[in-house]
């Protein structure tokens, strides 16, 4: 794993979120894609960003944190091996790939890479 990449968050209203987010805590939007169900928040010049999801569209949001890899397959099948169960097989997002697991106390984690 080589740094942080999200912070994932499940809110119930995006738009009162937005308020929050950007004005009462002062950060800066990172995107908008609302009509996803999802913001995005730069946490000062950091590239990790806090991304805000739409608790009515991902009904099984949890916060989550995920980790940049070199390639998420790759990696995907080492933790396989290590014991590592996963909540689905590698997905692509608009960067990349993506896949998230839970640990053994139930903090949901997961790995991505910057493969598109």
């Amino acid at each position: 794993m080589n740094n942080y990449d999200n912070f994932f968050l499940g809110v119930n209203n995006l738009r009162e979120a937005k308020e929050y987010y950007e004005n009462t805590l002062g950060l800066k939007l990172k995107f908008d894609f609302s009509s996803k169900g999802m913001l995005a928040f730069n946490v000062g010049d950091l590239e990790p960003a806090i991304i805000l999801k739409d608790k009515n569209i991902f009904k099984d949001i949890k916060p989550t944190i995920w980790f940049q890899v070199e390639n998420v397959e790759k990696e995907y099948e080492k933790l396989l091996k290590s014991g590592v169960e996963f909540l689905s097989r590698p997905f692509k997002i608009q960067t990349g790939m993506a896949v998230e697991f839970e640990d053994p106390f139930g903090n949901r984690l997961g790995i991505t890479d910057y493969s598109s």
